[in-house]
């Protein structure tokens, strides 16, 4: 009924859309380089003229490619004055003032070389550099972003550690994210914001080219796969206002957006060969090209490296390769498929007093990890005309992580024996489908947006007894009967979404929205229940069956406002409900003396944002907003006693507890800031200067509090303070980059522990790091170079519950890189 529901109403908007169009005409012509040859591939963007009173920055009403033959189409076009944008890498970008009234405009294009090339964005006819970082437009795609706090990082535009994925210098503009530094290699990413969990994005919703890639999005959001930097175009950050329209996470929407095929180029090959410290070796290698109607993109990486610590050897390949091809001039699909596995050891975590001692040793060397990621997907878009669009993505994941080791307290020496086996598996499958209309409203355009969104999930869970020894074996001493647990985890959503931006005026705009979901998790399994003695004989071993149920409907609200006074200055605002299921997956896994509520209950809450950027021409740009994130009925871990049963219960245990613990006020600013220095002070050189600021500030406590000694304790996991700062010089194809990082001490759990003997909870100290890196660029080839940690700082960012520790996960030391690539 609810798939009936939803399709009926999809083509009821689909048909009201189709059959509201008035009278249009077309735009057609031909684009030709200086010798008047035909060019293909080139993007050529119709929108509001240049001349219009809007205040607002120019959107496209309208994009196509010019084909084989340079010849372009574009239908359907409303009578008015628009520009006409026509942009190919290495050609000059040509902007035509036209005016459409009763006929079809036959309107030819040029495109002219010039002498260097500099990284920039042409909208509108408007050229903005965007030094490593930019906004989304109010509407890109089948995306509605207006009034939304969101940030666009250009990795083309970066000078950064690419070889390692180093997401502290990849997101180092985007201000008040916390990132979890534990990745030797950068195989995974680990970023949150305004008081949430980096682990793994798991308060992202987390995606690549617009599908999710995380383990399960509703029963276990986290994303053990990362794609690499290297073949990333940009990466899209949305806060939490995105929830109407990725779904129920209160940290937002993270896109990866892989890079284009060349489009003038039938066959184009990358090669880039990495070294670096403690035997990192990054070999990365994409091809690409158009041919006729098909462009192709992929890619293969190879990484190995030993680790600056012991027992932290990893051996890694992924590969990913996709089409884009156009069936008809309106209609493209767009077929992907992507493959990861890797091997890593891991060395464990440290105590305080270890850490301090020696943060590279390590005492664990039997323990493993090991991911084998397959992701799917089929991508059509149809555009019915200029104005209306539609988009559908189908995807699914096929994966397994298994880990393997000892779970035990970090300041217990591993005196071998059988070692804890963790295997999950991943099943899942999901579609989201869109539909974008722009109309007419109040002498303007406004846009409608409409999506459905359906989504099984499915994790098999098990934990047992692997094999003694020191090797990476991954098999269950007793796999028909584990001495821990064995759990089915179906999950079901079904979303359907609506937002609107309606321009009230050229200057001010409002976007509604809502959200519908339904959510079915479910857990049928069993686990072990074993009490040993002090001479770890069995007191009690019994085996424990569960079949577990929860549906939910609820429907998510959220409102925007944006108004311009110029087209150099947003002022912005939105409000959004937020919800995060619980997980079933969390509540019967034995992780050491962790326990967890089989009560706990989901999270909700809102997120609430207002703020002002904007630029000053192509010298200064600014973002700074106000926050507000209302955590209710907040997740999280608590310390509790009680009497044990090894010592007949006349001595009490400690042991950490998982559960709603409290409801979380979160208040924040936000700040970027970033200048042309040269361009600032008028020197007069071609040569570029960029200083660039990040703060953010944050006030974070806990209110309405079951739990003792919680109520008015800081929320974990949120610096107060968060200081980034750099300097980038470009000239003549050399660029150098110099970044500073500050974070303020903050506690790791709910109790506000300084300091324990597991050393799982307690403070976070404040750390500073530095980065410089270096980039030179002669035609086809690329040199590039740096030192991370230049000051060899020691310090971390994370106290592991269980892998990759547990314990203290120090951060990576003094290291350097050196890149070398050649484009044929």
């Amino acid at each position: 009924m609810k798939v009936r529901f939803f399709t009926t109403l999809l083509l009821f908007i689909l048909s009201w859309t189709y059959t509201s169009q008035a009278q249009n005409f077309n735009i057609s012509g031909t684009v030709t380089d200086q010798s008047e040859a035909p060019l293909s591939g080139v993007t050529i963007y119709l929108s509001e003229s240049q001349n219009s009173s809007a205040a607002k920055p120019l959107e496209y009403q309208a994009r196509t490619t010019s084909g084989p033959n340079g010849n372009y189409l574009i239908p359907d076009i409303d009578p008015g004055d628009y520009q006409l944008i026509a942009y190919l890498p290495g050609k000059r970008t040509k902007t035509k003032e036209i005016s459409v009234t009763n006929s079809d405009i036959q309107q030819d294009i040029q495109l002219l070389g010039f002498e260097s090339t500099m990284s920039e964005v042409v909208v509108g006819g408007q050229k903005v550099s965007t030094n490593g970082i930019t906004r989304l437009q109010s509407v890109e795609g089948v995306t509605i972003n207006e009034s939304k706090k969101n940030e666009v990082l250009v990795l083309d535009d970066m000078v950064v550690n690419k070889a390692t994925n180093n997401t502290r210098q990849v997101y180092a503009k985007v201000p008040g994210l916390n990132i979890w530094q534990s990745g030797d290699a950068g195989i995974q990413t680990s970023v949150g914001g305004r008081g949430l969990s980096p682990k793994r994005n798991s308060n992202f919703n987390t995606r690549q080219n617009g599908y999710d890639i995380a383990a399960d999005a509703l029963g276990y959001p986290e994303s053990y796969y990362t794609p690499p930097v290297q073949a990333l175009k940009r990466i899209e950050i949305i806060r939490g206002a995105a929830s109407l329209q990725y779904g129920t996470q209160f940290g937002g929407m993270l896109n990866f957006e892989f890079k284009d095929a060349p489009e003038n180029d039938p066959f184009q090959l990358n090669t880039n060969q990495s070294y670096g410290s403690f035997g990192l070796f990054n070999s990365f290698n994409s091809i690409g090209g158009t041919q006729d109607n098909i462009s192709y993109y992929g890619f293969y990486q190879y990484k190995t490296s030993n680790g600056w610590r012991p027992n932290s050897q990893l051996d890694q390949h992924t590969a990913y390769t996709s089409f884009d091809i156009d069936l008809s001039p309106d209609l493209t699909i767009t077929p992907e498929y992507t493959h990861m596995n890797y091997l890593a050891q891991q060395p464990g975590g440290l105590t305080d007093a270890q850490f301090q001692d020696d943060p590279s040793q390590s005492n664990r060397e039997r323990n493993w990890f090991k991911v084998n990621w397959n992701l799917f997907a089929l991508k059509g878009t149809y555009n019915f005309n200029s104005k209306t669009r539609l988009n559908t993505r189908i995807f699914g994941l096929l994966a397994g992580r298994d880990a393997l080791g000892n779970l035990q307290r970090i300041d217990r020496l591993d005196a071998g024996g059988e070692r804890d086996l963790l295997k999950d598996d991943f099943q899942n499958w999901g579609n989201e489908t869109r539909l974008i209309h722009r109309y007419n409203f109040l002498d303007g355009i406004s846009v409608f947006l409409a999506g459905i969104r359906f989504y099984n999930g499915y994790t098999h869970r098990r934990q047992g007894n692997g094999p003694d020894g020191n090797d990476p074996t991954f098999d269950y001493l007793s796999p028909e009967n584990l001495m821990g647990s064995d759990f089915d985890l179906p999950s079901q959503n079904r979303s359907f979404f609506v937002e609107n931006i309606f321009n009230i005026t050229p200057n001010f705009s409002i976007t509604p929205g809502f959200r519908f979901e339904y959510i079915k998790t479910e857990a049928e399994g069993y686990y072990r229940n074993i009490i040993r003695d002090l001479a770890g004989n069995i007191l009690v071993d019994e085996r424990i069956t569960e079949d577990r149920s929860r549906e939910r409907s609820l429907v998510l609200f959220g409102i925007g406002s944006s108004y311009r006074p110029n087209r150099s200055v947003e002022i912005y605002g939105n409000f959004s409900q937020n919800y995060r299921a619980m997980n079933f997956n969390d509540i019967r896994v034995d992780v050491g003396n962790l326990e967890v509520d089989p009560n706990i209950q989901d999270e909700r809450g809102f997120n609430a944002d207002l703020g002002i950027r904007g630029q000053i021409d192509d010298i200064f740009q600014y973002d700074i907003t106000g926050f507000h994130l209302s955590y209710e009925d907040r997740i999280g871990t608590v310390l509790r006693t009680e009497p044990n049963p090894k010592f007949n219960n006349l001595i009490d245990r400690t042991f950490r507890y998982r559960t709603n613990i409290a409801d979380a006020k979160i208040y924040g600013l936000e700040s970027f800031a970033e200048v042309d220095l040269f361009k600032l002070f008028d020197v007069g050189s071609d040569a570029q200067l960029s200083l660039f600021t990040n703060l953010a500030l944050i006030d974070a406590t806990y209110s309405d509090s079951d739990e003792p000694g919680i109520e008015g304790n800081e929320v974990e996991l949120v610096p107060p303070l968060n200081f980034k700062t750099g300097l980038t010089f470009a000239q003549n194809g050399f660029e150098a980059s110099y970044q500073f990082s500050y974070v303020a001490e903050h506690f790791s759990d709910a109790s506000n522990a300084r300091r324990t003997p597991t050393a799982i909870e307690g403070i976070i100290p404040s750390y500073k790091v530095m980065d410089l890196s270096v980039k030179y660029s002669y035609r086809r080839f690329t040199l590039e170079g740096g030192i991370n940690n230049l000051m060899n700082e020691q310090y971390f960012t994370r106290r592991a519950t269980g892998y990759p520790g547990p314990g203290i996960i120090p951060a990576k030391i003094r290291n350097f890189y050196i890149s070398v690539g050649i484009r044929i």
